[in-house]
């Protein structure tokens, strides 16, 4: 059983910063990439940042310069760095990735449930 949580959201005001968590748990040999996702209330899921397992971050242009993926990740989890909020972040973030089982020869791509992020205006 593999499992992925996102934590760290929450309501904050415009031009603040929230750090989100994803940590992936269970029968794991190894993760490749990971990515960060959202989808805003009405709207469809679009990808916002994610790193590869060599490291390489990358960010949507809608982000760019206020969200980052830290380098200091602890094994196993892998946190998105946000600044500058706007209200049209307001959304429900995903962490998705790429995860090897024990005993299992592929990538699986997995997703945690989401942690609502809300920005004030």
């Amino acid at each position: 059983q593999v499992r992925l949580a996102e934590s760290g959201g929450g309501l904050v005001q415009s031009g603040g910063s929230l750090r989100l968590t994803c940590t992936a748990s269970g029968s794991i040999a190894s993760i490749g990439d990971w990515n960060w996702y959202r989808q805003p209330p009405d709207g469809q899921r679009e990808w916002v940042a994610g790193i590869t397992n060599g490291g390489n971050t990358n960010v949507a242009n809608s982000v760019k310069g206020r969200f980052t993926i830290p380098g200091d990740n602890a094994k196993n989890t892998v946190d998105l760095q946000m600044s500058t909020l706007k209200p049209e972040a307001t959304a429900h973030y995903y962490c998705n990735a790429d995860i090897r089982r024990f005993n299992d020869d592929y990538l699986r791509n997995d997703w945690g449930l989401g942690t609502q992020v809300t920005v004030s205006s």
